[in-house]
């Protein structure tokens, strides 16, 4: 037996097949290196040699295509996404993100599959799960969210070998119906940047009509991010929306959510810098908008001359009577309230910057032009505009084609191509 032992083994750092005492068939394959830098090498018996050479060749088959589990206890769904959602995720990113992110992975996913081991989790285990969500009358977004979110968790475990592949990406999540981008008219456009320059902070809504920058992005800019000469503006950080916790303490508490705590204390910053290439970008500005900024500096240096002492010299670009940061709730109701003074459909202040994007891709901006002012990270935000815009240019062209191809004969018909007239331009006067 030790000679047959000897025989068939093969020099370190190659796969070794043999019987031992026991009887059984025995494999030893070396598949990489432990952290503590020794070779990791997997055994795997059999009662035949047929059977454990099959079994060899598996193994090799994982090694070489990096799809193996890594040695020690293997992770549940659970410890894995606690590991991923306090260590790993919030380096790469923002903070709103990681609220989103905390939502799917504490309120659903841990609590529906986080006992199952990461590495026998199937595909069913996770379209059973959505199809009870779907019952309990979970909306298709919602579930989508938490799809994308356990994605995202289970791409890093196979990156780093503590999976073979992803289950998610196999699963079959609702199908989501994307909502309709409906930009604001040109009507529509010049009513409420009418209705704008009746009140405080106008450039505001200029703003996000014309350049299509988020909420939090056009809140976060700063004078030292506006080059007037230049006529050009950098989306460098965001302003954020607040997170809060108790601050009445265990002895009393206030017995209302955190955010209506009379003690409340903010968990988050106001501002966080933008932290995705994308995000980070020069804009450039039209000359009319620079003429309303500069008229925006003055009306905002007659303010601070009124409040005197009271003036917070913070640089923002759009600030509070006092000089402050404009908060995202206030924005949003004075977005409201211009909506209601302009006499324009109600709608999100998101459709400001759908209107942005319709109008660059409509006047024929090139794609990645686009992608770079509107601060996208992918092509697949400019598909959901193509339908609206080709539509728009067909409407378009028909109106051309009736404006300069006069039409002729008794109903309006087009000369017959026999005389070689059809399709020629009539002059129009």
């Amino acid at each position: 037996m030790t000679e047959e032992k000897k025989r068939t083994r093969q020099p370190n750092g190659r796969s070794s097949i043999y019987q031992g005492a026991d009887g059984k068939w025995h494999g030893r394959v070396t598949v990489g290196v432990r952290d503590d830098g020794r070779p990791d090498r997997r055994h795997v018996e059999r009662k035949t040699r047929a059977e454990v050479t099959a079994a060899v060749r598996e193994l090799e088959k994982q090694r070489d295509a990096n799809t193996l589990r890594k040695p020690g206890r293997p992770w549940t769904v659970a410890t894995w996404l606690t590991h991923w959602i306090e260590s790993i995720a919030p380096l790469a990113v923002n903070e709103n993100t990681m609220v989103g992110y905390g939502v799917a992975v504490r309120k659903h996913l841990i609590p529906a599959l986080g006992a199952h081991r990461l590495d026998k989790l199937g595909p069913e285990h996770i379209e059973r799960f959505y199809g009870k969500m779907r019952a309990d009358g979970r909306k298709p977004a919602t579930i989508h969210q938490i799809h994308r979110t356990f994605r995202a968790a289970l791409n890093e475990a196979v990156r780093r070998g503590h999976l073979g592949q992803n289950p998610v990406k196999l699963a079959k999540a609702p199908r989501l119906r994307e909502k309709e981008v409906e930009p604001f008219t040109v009507d529509e456009v010049q009513r409420l940047l009418a209705a704008a320059d009746r009140r405080r902070n106008s450039a505001r809504w200029a703003v996000a009509l014309s350049l299509g920058l988020r909420q939090g992005e056009a809140l976060g800019l700063k004078w030292t991010d506006v080059d007037l000469n230049r006529g050009v503006l950098m989306v460098r950080r965001s302003r954020r929306r607040p997170q809060y916790a108790h601050g009445c303490g265990d002895g009393a508490p206030c017995g209302r959510k955190a955010g209506y705590c009379p003690q409340r204390q903010r968990t988050n910053p106001e501002v966080a810098d933008t932290k995705s290439r994308a995000g980070r970008r020069a804009v450039g500005l039209p000359p009319q908008l620079v003429d309303l900024l500069r008229e925006h500096r003055k009306r905002q240096d007659a303010e601070r001359e009124t409040a005197g002492g009271k003036w917070a010299d913070e640089d923002w670009l759009f600030a509070t009577e006092t000089g402050r940061g404009t908060s995202p709730r206030t924005d949003y109701d004075d977005w409201k309230e211009l909506l209601h003074a302009a006499e324009v459909r109600d709608a999100r202040l998101h459709d400001a910057r759908h209107t942005a994007a319709t109008v660059l891709l409509i006047l024929g901006v090139a794609e990645r032009a686009v992608m770079g002012l509107m601060g996208w990270s992918s092509t697949a935000m400019a598909a959901r505009y193509q339908h609206m815009v080709d539509t728009v240019r067909n409407d378009i062209a028909r109106q051309v084609d009736g404006l300069i191809w006069k039409p002729s004969g008794p109903r309006g018909e087009r000369p017959d191509d026999d005389d070689g007239s059809a399709g020629a331009m009539v002059p129009v006067g």
